[in-house]
């Protein structure tokens, strides 16, 4: 390896909540003097930091962290995060990997990369040789802001609880302080984000703390600057009429939600050991629609869950249709050892559950494209974010507060990154997939 390193390239798989924990990552390696590249170029350190939702996000890391010891044989490899935790031995045999640091250490790898230089180099402090300049932190207009880690539920097929650990919360102040820094340069919408939000200040409220999610969410509608809020996933049984009710009153929330549901069966739900039902799930969807015009509500399922019969498939897609969500996120069953699950009988072939995902995705896909025909005509809000090639147009392109991609000639008077204007879309994309306009209007 390099004796000093100064360059590094960053690569990210899984959930927002990794997401955010590489993009602080990387800013402490900014400021400790490190140099960011695109992780396809050579560079003399790549991070990686991995997920193990399934066992394809299992092979996808050590792709990953293959990939970049091939790149450069000489470089420093490190593997962050779940996979670390959950296949430690794998880990450790793995000779293109030279640091492994699960999610409780992962925050600490600037400090772990010093100690590594100066054990090599003889100094016994080498943080005198980094510059602590941030220049090369890049700016953007959204945030993903975490606030816990951790989950106790124990879903059957999950990993992540022995992954990720227990419900931990952060402190509100800490959060409300990093958001009014995200704020002051120039981030105008932050996704309160973790592993399991709804939880939030529920391990603390035995020891009187009175920490809870529509409380962070009305504190971080007073700060100035921020424009939009945003959620993570949500448990469906915590949106209550009460909780729905505090939701109203942040303003700077977007009407778009993720309520993750798994499946459209009870039977298929109580095995999974969610703990509702669609009965309970449906009334969640019916307070929110009640609170909000034409919401985005968002969601999770698993086709081919053990057991799951031809039956209980068909009742649980009917279910979703009547949801009528904007988006579906599918994932055909991905058997993770270690979980309930594993030891299930009725596993299904591999092709079964792809078929299923298949006929899952599809109807998601016509849900999809049938909310943001909503839109056209309508006068909508976006906030921009950057130039896009589509359809062979170079557009401007952002989101509107449901999260439907809008996108106007990027040659247009008066237009920038981070601004919010209006406009009136006038037609979907030829995928279906953004809404364009060519008006726009003073927000």
């Amino acid at each position: 390896m390099n004796k000093f390193v100064k360059t590094a390239a960053l690569h990210n798989l899984g959930c927002k909540v990794n997401a955010y924990e590489l993009e602080r990552i990387g800013e402490a390696l900014v400021r400790r003097g490190y140099t960011l590249v695109p992780f396809e170029e050579r560079a003399d350190l790549y991070v990686v930091n991995t997920c193990t939702v399934t066992n394809i996000a299992d092979r996808k890391s050590r792709q990953m962290l293959h990939r970049a010891k091939k790149q450069n044989p000489e470089a420093l490899v490190v593997a962050l995060g779940c996979y670390v935790d959950t296949d430690p031995a794998g880990v450790e045999k793995d000779p293109c990997i030279d640091i492994a640091l699960g999610n409780r250490d992962k925050a600490g790898l600037a400090e772990v990369l010093e100690q590594h230089a100066a054990h090599l180099s003889g100094e016994t402090n080498s943080a005198e040789a980094l510059c602590a300049d941030a220049a090369g932190v890049k700016s953007r207009t959204r945030a993903f802001v975490k606030i816990q880690d951790g989950c106790n539920l124990f879903c059957s097929y999950c990993i992540i609880p022995y992954a990720r650990g227990r419900c931990t919360s952060r402190n509100a102040e800490e959060i409300l302080e990093e958001i009014r820094g995200l704020a002051a340069g120039g981030v105008k919408e932050v996704v309160l984000t973790g592993i399991h939000i709804s939880s939030y200040g529920a391990e603390k409220a035995a020891e009187g703390g009175t920490d809870s999610l529509p409380k962070l969410l009305l504190a971080v509608n007073e700060i100035d600057g921020i424009e939009r809020i945003r959620l993570g996933s949500l448990e469906p049984r915590t949106v209550t009429e009460a909780a729905v009710e505090l939701f109203t009153k942040a303003e700077k929330l977007c009407p778009h939600f993720h309520l993750s549901l798994q499946s459209g069966s009870d039977a298929v739900l109580q095995r999974m050991r969610r703990r509702y039902t669609t009965k309970d799930f449906a009334k969640s969807l019916a307070l929110l629609r009640a609170a909000y015009q034409n919401p985005a509500i968002t969601t999770d399922l698993i086709a081919g869950f053990p057991g799951e019969t031809a039956q209980e498939f068909e009742e649980g897609k009917a279910f979703v249709d009547a949801c009528d969500f904007y988006e579906t996120h599918v994932f055909p069953f991905s058997l993770r050892k270690g979980t309930a699950a594993e030891r299930m009988d009725g596993h299904l072939t591999q092709a079964e559950k792809k078929a299923r995902a298949d006929e899952l995705i599809a109807l998601g896909e016509e849900k999809a494209k049938r909310f943001r025909a909503r839109f056209l005509g309508e006068r909508v809000r976006v906030l921009w974010e950057e130039e896009e090639n589509v359809d062979g147009t170079l557009l401007m392109t952002g989101y509107t507060d449901r999260y439907v991609r809008a996108g106007i000639p990027a040659d247009s008077d008066g237009i920038r990154s981070g601004d919010i204007s209006v406009l009136t879309p006038e037609r979907l994309s030829a995928n279906g997939q953004i809404l364009l306009a060519d008006g726009l209007y003073p927000a």
